[in-house]
């Protein structure tokens, strides 16, 4: 894995401070870490004291004050249903800053503070397409936003340079700006973001009556498809409120596809394994799954195919991960991706490596030479 070089130094930031966050959860307190790591000023209001000086300890920023200069840039970094009403009063209370908001919703937000008859000219919406299953200040992290993509939604009388601020924050924290209009971007996270959360909730439910036998044989795939079910619900409540037309839409065509597949498994089911058509209609849609989970941008925004999988068995005992990682860039070969496999009582995990295909075999032979257990497809 390719190690991050030094913090860039201030003066190499197109951002200027003072900027002031408006909320101080995982996203907003991720954004004042990243700043101020660079020595971008950094002022926090959150409506919760206990958040607000959480976010200060782990050294996203300074609470504001009575005499501070008056932000040059204001994040608004709360839930969609109360962000345009800060929005609407920090254009207000402070005519010469630019403003943006980083809810997940957009038009909605954008049609809200059209309401407020505030100037607009000085709005951009955005949104960073980065997020964890934790939430809170402790679980900020200043390269969050690294490799990501960051929508920019400017509306129709958003100046120039307002939408070139909240473009250089993007690209200063790490960021790949993406300019989409709000429904645009609302169209598009319902499907790669707000539904990916309902379905792993949907499946996660699953689990509170199951028997404790049957949780015991859980592996990687369960972990895989439920790990974000532990998001925060009141935001996520909030979010799929305010994306409500475009996520039940995506949902309709979920429900479609469930429709067929419960056909097919009852024809199975009444019929036999043999039944006319089920087989089909069930290969049909893994393989629709297939080719759809091909499509998902990987590193360097190429597909998951672009790589060779190696997977490793690595046995359960102290430093022998990091003695894996130590051996393969001893061998010259850059992972690309990682994924690691290991379930309770289990003697070894199963580590895959994701390489460029020019060079995996090269890593199996070098890798069983030193003694390491290689599982070949």
């Amino acid at each position: 894995m390719t190690e991050a070089g030094p913090a860039a130094p201030a003066a190499q930031l197109a951002t200027r401070g003072p900027v002031l966050l408006i909320g101080t959860g995982l996203i907003g307190a991720s954004i004042g870490l990243a700043l101020t790591a660079h020595g971008v000023p950094v002022r926090l209001r959150d409506a919760s004291p206990s958040a607000q000086a959480l976010a200060r300890d782990v050294g996203a920023g300074e609470p504001e004050g009575p005499d501070d200069e008056p932000p040059h840039l204001v994040v608004v970094a709360a839930p969609p249903d109360v962000t345009a009403g800060l929005v609407g009063a920090a254009l207000h209370a402070y005519p010469h800053a630019t403003v943006t908001d980083v809810a997940s919703v957009k038009a909605r937000i954008q049609h809200e503070l059209e309401g407020f008859g505030v100037d607009l000219t000085r709005y951009v919406g955005s949104h960073p397409m980065a997020g964890r299953e934790r939430h809170g200040a402790a679980a900020a992290d200043s390269d969050l936003f690294v490799g990501r993509p960051w929508v920019i939604t400017p509306s129709a009388v958003s100046r120039t340079e307002s939408i070139r601020v909240v473009r250089d924050l993007a690209v200063d924290l790490g960021a790949s700006p993406v300019e989409m209009t709000a429904t645009e971007h609302d169209e598009a996270v319902a499907l790669v973001s707000h539904l990916p959360q309902l379905l792993s909730s949907l499946a996660a439910a699953r689990l509170v009556t199951a028997p404790e036998r049957a949780l015991g044989l859980a592996g990687q795939g369960l972990r895989d498809v439920t790990r974000i079910a532990a998001s925060d619900p009141t935001l996520w409540a909030s979010i799929l409120v305010g994306n409500a037309d475009h996520v039940r839409r995506t949902l309709r065509g979920v429900r479609d596809d469930l429709d067929a597949l419960l056909s097919s498994l009852d024809r199975a089911a009444e019929d036999g394994p043999l039944a006319l058509g089920a087989l089909a209609g069930i290969a049909g849609l893994i393989s629709a799954g297939n080719d759809g989970a091909s499509r998902i941008p990987g590193k360097h925004g190429g597909t998951r195919r672009r790589y060779s999988e190696v997977t490793v068995l690595v046995p359960d005992r102290p430093g022998e991960l990091g003695r894996l990682f130590s051996e393969v860039g001893e061998i010259g070969i850059n992972i690309e991706d990682f994924q690691m496999e290991h379930s309770p009582r289990q003697k070894v995990g199963m580590a895959t490596l994701s390489v460029l295909p020019g060079v995996a075999g090269t890593l199996v032979t070098e890798l069983e030479e030193r003694g390491w257990r290689v599982v070949v497809e």
